[in-house]
């Protein structure tokens, strides 16, 4: 203990809460926000300060959504047993797991979890390492044997000798790979991300220049000066953009937990929806991971009435308990007809177990083969092989003894028993429909590839057929070309699982990932987008974007909707918010040039952040659309935003020129082009809600109503007025000369997209 040779280290791969608020909070959105902010708090200027109030929502949202998250993965965690038999000082003594030290000798049956890595030193036993390895079958551990950590014993009993503890274990350090954590992959937050890089270059230089113009030579004060110049910089950050993505995924987190879906990472539901890879485990994946018997045929007609008493008895006095006698178990009821006389166990190696019972004889369970010579099989035996089911047979002896050599006497035919993980319901509609949305699929597995590729099969995936044993394949190269050629991976290592989600995501692809054990942790990590199973080991559920509470993946197409809502709902309305973008920066640039004040200031900036893109755009995010993604965001919101930026820019330096000419007071022009400004706003609002329906009529005349009249009831905070005789007449035509100009942009678009398509 004194040199640091205990079992006690605490596997935890989760973020901490210090890493989930400093992600949340150190962006570079947020910097340029705040900055300005000071910059207002500086100067008095509390009225200007209400877009605080988006920025801390949405930071707060992030926070609460990824420790809620957390915390419920946390509780998830089975305790695994807590005591162990060691052997010290002679004597025989049950200890607390952590207090396990270097060299300990441990006593394990079968049933009990291994605490820590060991050798065995003494007995025979069967582990079972599928969390670990991904390997179903069970294996032989004898002396000299290594027994990992994570995995349990089936049958028999051992000493062994810790040879690992703490963070040495083979489970902990495969874990320990997986705990850097990776970066968001999110093409809606990228994109506001390349956005607040591009304003970060402008902002801070435009922000001084007009600073400087508006200080010493408009001489507008300090308060004047810093209120115009944070109003045209605070336009070009997406604010209320924002918000809308935190709060469409949020909400879509809400409908997924309704659904037994725990989403760690909200953004990963945007990823899904991009996904066009799906790696899928086959154990617990696309079966149940429950093996059940599906068919039993009593071979032998003399013993049909008898058969409950007999297979009952047999259970009953057999210690196996292996995954294959768990489901006979669960099949059959236990019976104390017959007593035995001799019980040997199931063993891997020889592939059956017997038992002698003092009034039928000896009855024997294993596999046909060894039972039985190939000519004595039954047709069905091959029949139910070629399906993928796993067949055992039964098979007795009423004089024939067990000896001591272990050889097996004649026996007679009595029962066939088929043995299966059953496919999960629905996962054959599950496949077919992810394949239609252009998901490729790929199914890996540490198991046998020819089991996984029938079990593929009975799925209905596409190109079962194509399997590879990867245990075959040596170097990373090796594995990387057989990532093309292939659908089905069997016997595949931890290592290969992430060199084969690499070699997809080198090759352009989007990629998820299902696993539930340890052996699936690395290549886990390594997708785009994560997926646990809640059954599975707790370090996949702490790393994974997502948990499956029922354990089911038939629920995945569930994620995918709700990722192309969002994606598909935010890039619709998008364009609403990157008017205000566009113009701010060009408008910025004019006045940087002409020495003139920016037009509006901060407060009345959110009106129209909460008015026109957040009310709106927050209802319309909750509409179902289940179209696949087509184009980037970015480019497309952009494309839809730069007519309206434009006429807003055009309608403000005409305003400006008129009022020149008109000799408009400050008054009478801000209000001008404050209410052209909310018109050509709406104007995006109208598109963005086409094709109409009943709500979307709603959230156009509510929009355009609601914004005048808190425009004019609150005019003395917004610093506006009212239109009067000279400016009614010069908006009704300037908003006129805009619908016009902006359907006859929209209708050249359009006959140029048909064209487009035409040619395509």
């Amino acid at each position: 203990m004194q040199q640091g040779l205990q079992n006690d280290y605490e596997e935890n791969v989760a973020k901490s809460t210090k890493d989930i608020i400093y992600d949340n909070v150190m962006t570079l959105f947020n910097f340029l926000n705040f900055g300005i902010a000071l910059c207002l708090l500086a100067v008095g200027a509390y009225s200007n300060l209400a877009f605080l109030a988006i920025i801390l929502v949405n930071m707060s949202m992030g926070i609460y959504q990824e420790i809620h998250a957390r915390n419920l993965v946390q509780k998830l965690s089975i305790v695994a047993k807590e005591e162990v038999t060691v052997i010290r000082d002679g004597i025989q003594q049950s200890i607390n797991t952590k207090e396990l030290v270097m060299d300990d000798i441990v006593v394990i049956s079968a049933g009990e979890q291994v605490p820590s890595d060991m050798q065995v030193i003494d007995g025979k036993a069967e582990a079972n390492e599928a969390l670990l390895t991904g390997e179903s079958d069970l294996i032989e551990k004898t002396e000299g044997d290594t027994l990992l950590s994570g995995s349990f014993l089936s049958s028999g009993q051992v000493y062994a000798q810790v040879i690992h503890v703490g963070a040495e274990n083979y489970a902990v350090k495969i874990t320990s790979e997986a705990k850097v954590h990776k970066p968001i992959r999110s093409e809606l937050i990228q994109s506001i991300r390349k956005v607040s890089k591009f304003t970060s270059f402008v902002i801070i230089p435009l922000g001084i220049i007009l600073f400087v113009e508006g200080y010493f030579i408009r001489e507008s004060g300090m308060k004047g000066s810093v209120v115009a110049s944070a109003a045209a910089l605070l336009g070009m950050l997406p604010k209320g953009l924002v918000l809308l993505i935190s709060i469409a995924l949020t909400t879509g987190v809400i409908k997924l937990a309704k659904k037994r879906i725990l989403v760690q990472d909200m953004y990963a539901m945007e990823t899904l929806a991009h996904v066009n890879t799906l790696c899928l485990d086959k154990t617990g994946t696309i079966t149940e991971g429950k093996m059940k018997v599906q068919h039993t045929a009593i071979l032998n007609p003399l013993f049909k009435e008898n058969f409950p008493l007999i297979i009952g008895s047999y259970l009953a006095e057999s210690t196996d308990n292996n995954i294959t006698m768990q489901a006979i178990r669960d099949h059959f009821e236990l019976s104390n007809r017959y007593g035995a006389v001799n019980v040997l166990p199931f063993s891997s190696e020889r592939k059956w177990g017997a038992i002698q019972f003092n009034e039928i004889g000896t009855v024997v369970l294993g596999a046909p083969e060894k039972l039985f010579s190939e000519d004595r099989l039954p047709q069905e035996v091959f029949e139910a092989q070629e399906q993928g089911y796993r067949v055992l047979m039964m098979g007795i002896s009423e004089h024939g003894v067990l000896d001591e050599n272990e050889q097996l006497p004649y026996l007679e035919q009595l029962a066939l028993f088929e043995i299966d993980d059953p496919i999960r319901q629905n996962a054959n509609e599950t496949l077919a429909y992810l394949r239609e949305e252009g998901v490729d699929l790929k199914v890996i597995s540490g198991d046998n590839p020819v089991t996984v590729s029938n079990i593929a099969r009975r799925a209905g995936l596409y190109g079962y057929e194509s399997y590879i044993d990867l245990s075959t394949k040596q170097t990373e190269e090796e594995v990387r070309q057989a990532v093309h050629e292939y659908t089905v991976f069997g016997r595949v290592s931890p290592q290969q699982k992430r060199t084969i989600v690499r070699e997809l995501k080198d090759n352009g692809r989007v990629v998820a990932m299902t696993g539930d054990g340890v052996n699936d942790v690395l290549a886990l990590r390594e997708a785009d987008c994560s997926i646990a199973m809640a059954e599975g080991d707790g370090a996949t559920r702490q790393i994974s974007n997502l948990v499956l509470l029922d354990s089911d993946f038939t629920t995945l197409p569930d994620v995918l909707f709700e990722g192309r809502r969002v994606v598909n709902n935010v890039t619709r309305v998008a364009s609403v918010f990157f008017i205000k973008t566009i113009y701010s920066l060009i408008l910025s640039l004019i006045c940087a040039v002409t020495a003139i004040a920016f037009p509006f200031i901060p407060i009345q900036i959110t009106l129209i952040d909460l008015a026109i893109e957040g009310y709106p755009a927050f209802f319309l995010s909750f509409e179902e659309d289940k179209r696949r993604i087509k184009g980037k965001f970015l480019p497309t919101a952009l494309k839809n935003a730069a007519v309206n930026a434009v006429l807003v820019v055009v309608n403000i330096v005409a305003v400006y020129l008129i009022a020149e000419n008109q000799g408009f007071n400050h008054l009478d022009t801000t209000t001008l082009m404050y209410y052209l400004l909310i018109g050509i706003s709406c104007m995006a609002v109208v598109r963005a809600c086409l094709p109409l329906n009943p709500l979307r009529i709603f959230l156009i005349v509510t929009t355009i109503g609601g914004i005048y009249v808190a425009a004019m009831l609150f005019h003395h905070i917004l610093e506006v007025g009212f239109l009067t005789s000279a400016t009614l007449p010069i908006f009704a035509v300037m908003m006129l000369a805009n619908i016009v100009i902006r359907a006859l942009i929209g209708v050249y678009t359009m006959k140029k997209n048909n064209l487009a398509i035409k040619d395509l």
